[in-house]
This record gives C-alpha cells, structure tokens and sequence, in this order.
C-alpha cells in the first residue's frame, strides 16, 4: 500500500490524500487551497496532481468545505468519471458551494480584466479555475452515502462514514482495504468538531483499533476559550459597538459559522445579556446554508432544535434577515448606525464582506468581530495581527475600526478535544499522520501525542510526499 499526500500537509488548506494498493486507486477529499498571493498558483500546480486523475477508481469525501471539496471540478475538467461519495447532507452543501466558488472565481476574473483596462495596462484574462458550467458538471458524480452504513466502492474495500460534528454533513471515515496482505483499516479524521458546543451533535467516538490513522491539527497546539468567555467576549463587542454607535460586522463562514452565530446571539438574547436584535446575513451562501441546515433537524442537537421553536414564538426578539440580492447589500453600506452584518467569506478574501470592511474599517465607531481561524496570508490573518492600513480591491483601506477575535467559536476541535477523540483507540494506530495544520500546529500536536498519550511520535509529510506501509 502507498500513501500520497497531495495537500493540507504542512498548511490547513488544499485536503487530498492518494491511496493505492495494488491497481486499486482512490483519493480522500480533493480540497482547493485558500489563502494568500500563492493560493492561485498552488491550485494551478495542484491540477497536475502528481497522478492520471482517469486512473482514480472513486472519491471518499469527508465534509463540503472548499479546502476540501474544490478541486473536484478540476477533477472532472481532467477526466475523472467516477463516484464521489459523501453524506446526503454534504452532497446538499456541494450544490451550493461549488456553484459558489465557481462564480467568485469568474467574477474575480473579470474584476481583474476590468482593473488591468481602468490602469491602461495590456490585457491578459486570468481564467478560474474552473466555471460555473463545469462546477455543475462535477455535481452529477455524487453519490449519497448515510452515516454508519456500509458500502463497497470497490471489490477490497469497505467504507463507513461516521459524524465529525464539524459541520453539516461532516464525516471521519473508517477505510478496510484488502487484497495486498492481511486487510488494513484506516480512518481519516477529516475536521473533528469541538463536544458540547451548539447546532450539531458530537462527534462520533473513533473505532478501537486502526492500522493507519490521518488525524487533522488545526487547533493542534492550543485551546479554545470556554463558551462562556466566549459569549462574554461577544457581549463586550455588541455594548462597545452599541455605544460608539457604529456598525458591528462579522465575517463568518458560510457554513457552520453563520448558523452557530445566529445560534449564540438568539441565546444571548433569550437570556436578556443582549437587547432584541435585527441581524441581517449578507451572503447568498449563507443565506442557502442556513435554510439546508434547517432541513436536517435530526442532524441537529436537542438544543438548536428548542431555541428555533423559540425563536418562531418570539420573532420580534431575534430577527434574521436574509440578504438577498447586490442592491440590497449595497443599500447596508448606507447604514451608519446599528447594523448587525454577518457576512462571507469567513476569512475576508472574497465575497460581500469585503465591501462591508472597505465601508467600515476606516471608522473608529464602527467593530468588527472575527468569529474563525483565518489562515496565514488572508485579509482576515491581517486584521487579526494589527495591520493598520490593508489593501481591499486594489487600493489603501486605513483600519480605525476596532477589531474583536473570539477563539471559543471553532469549528474544529483544540488540542484537548482532539487528544480526547484519539484516547478512543485502545492502543496506537501502527502508522500515524498528523495533516491538516500549520507546520508549527501539526509539529506541536504530534508531540502532545507523544507526550499525552505515549505513542510513538506520528509522521509529519510534506506536500508531494509519497510513502510506501
């Protein structure tokens, strides 16, 4: 058996791992790099992808996240045919995502044709990745697989997918390979989310046993604020923002993010720590996210479940609106005073958020709320490190607002969450690979392993890397 290691090695985003045993051949997650000036050229490089994508026999998929679904596309364009399977949940994300990142692509694209014309320079169209056509394209591969039922994608493998309580959908999988030898299993972690915190169940204990183990290090050297510091910090915000008399706006991730926050400030609000509140999602994505994540409610704790009926009798209390068309996002940057924007993309590369900073970054009265991770190289990374002056299409944006970072609000779990999850196994994986993680976060965890939890030190590869078990 042979492992390849084709993203999220060394760094969080571009998730694709390359299994083959024998003239078996199948990949797990083929995730897009995000992040940063070298993102583009990453993706460019990671179409070759190292392999003849029409040799691929099929696709395990553990969540929708673009780090981990947007290359798929690509993968068609390249001449993939095969299946990609993923939960019935993940598949309804998909539809929303891949359309989505396939038109940021395009219209980034012509904003930058547009830009070369308005400063008089020669034009050369840099094409997406990938379009819209050929986003759609990808979709009909999909194959639904529910959590906990077997399947066979081929005649040496079984596969089960179990819930990762990440996001919506959200899947660590448990791989048995035979036919080189004595049967192998592995599982992939995906994304593990934290226990105990709101809209999802949570994860799903790992099996006892597992030959070979890929586990994710997002958070891996540090923990998260308890929720409620959290809330506290959330509340701080609000009452600054509340007396400055400015906007607050928070970018947030489509998925998973949005819904957790509407879920915290309705909370906060049924239990008096904030006034009634007008919330206004400013993101198409979002806004079919949120509606998808209400049409799964058994994938949703006890919880979620009693405050939306809540919510439904109190509607003057917590108000959501949707956001629907450009003009009526344009129309939110008149607003002055008291608006509450939630808006994408979480990292503030792309999307309406980034009219909403260029707007209200340069007033002191004005707060913005970082809600997630935001990845070396991003807008987001930025604002979280104190920049003073940014760059938002193309021109100097000074940062007077004052800019709020919550850390108990992860989709991922910290180092004791996943260090938890691992004690599941009754004794070490034979071999262990720590992805998923900034270089110093995965080095970190594979040594909280060690130390915590007395297995040998776990691998740590490297983008490209191949090894043979």
């Amino acid at each position: 058996m042979r492992i390849g290691f084709f993203g999220a090695a060394g760094e969080v985003t571009g998730s694709c791992t390359l299994v083959e045993s024998g003239d078996l051949r199948f990949l797990v997650d083929c995730g897009m790099f995000q992040g940063g000036r070298e993102a583009r050229s990453k993706n460019l490089n990671a179409l070759k992808f190292g392999f003849d994508v029409r040799s691929i026999d099929f696709v395990l998929l553990t969540h929708a996240h673009i780090d981990h679904s947007g290359l798929l596309p690509m993968l068609s364009v390249l001449g993939y045919r095969g299946p990609v399977y993923a939960t019935p949940a993940t598949i309804d994300l998909l539809h929303v995502l891949l359309r989505d990142s396939a038109h940021i692509q395009e219209k980034e694209s012509e904003w930058q044709l547009r830009h070369q014309r308005r400063r008089g320079q020669s034009s050369s169209l840099q094409p997406p990745l990938y379009t819209v056509a050929q986003a759609e394209a990808s979709l009909k591969l999909l194959r639904p697989v529910p959590y906990r039922e077997l399947i066979r994608p081929a005649e040496a493998v079984a596969v089960s997918f179990h819930d990762a309580g990440h996001i919506l959908g959200s899947s660590w999988l448990e791989v048995t390979v035979t036919g080189e030898g004595r049967p192998r299993k592995m599982v992939f972690s995906g994304d593990i989310g934290m226990s105990g915190r709101p809209v999802l169940h949570d994860p799903e204990k790992v099996v006892p046993e597992a030959d070979v183990l890929f586990i994710e290090s997002t958070y891996g050297d540090r923990l998260h604020r308890p929720l409620a510091e959290t809330e506290d910090e959330i509340v701080a915000a609000f009452e600054r923002t509340r007396h400055t008399h400015g906007n607050l706006i928070m970018p947030a991730f489509a998925v998973g993010r949005t819904q957790e926050i509407i879920y915290i400030l309705a909370d906060l609000v049924r239990r008096q720590r904030l006034a009634p509140l007008k919330v206004y999602i400013d993101s198409p994505m979002a806004t079919a996210a949120t509606h998808i994540t209400w049409e799964h409610p058994a994938l949703m704790d006890s919880e979620t479940r009693e405050l939306i009926a809540w919510m439904k009798q109190h509607p003057a209390k917590m108000k959501v609106e949707f956001v629907a068309d450009v003009e009526g996002s344009r129309a939110l940057n008149e607003v002055r005073s008291g608006a509450v924007i939630i808006s994408a993309s979480g990292m503030c590369e792309a999307g309406r958020i980034k009219y909403h900073l260029r707007e209200n970054l340069p007033r002191s009265e004005c707060s913005i709320l970082i809600t997630g991770f935001q990845a070396a190289g991003t807008l987001g990374r930025r604002l979280v490190d104190g920049a003073r002056l940014v760059n938002i299409f193309g021109k100097p944006v000074p940062v007077r607002a004052a800019i709020h970072t919550v850390g108990g609000l992860s989709a991922h779990a910290d180092q004791a969450g996943l260090l938890a999850w691992l004690r599941g196994f009754h004794k070490p994986p034979k071999h262990a690979y720590v992805v998923h993680g900034e270089a110093a976060a995965s080095a970190a965890f594979a040594l909280a392993i060690h130390d915590q939890l007395g297995w040998p030190v776990p691998h740590l590869p490297h983008m490209g890397e191949r090894i043979d078990l």
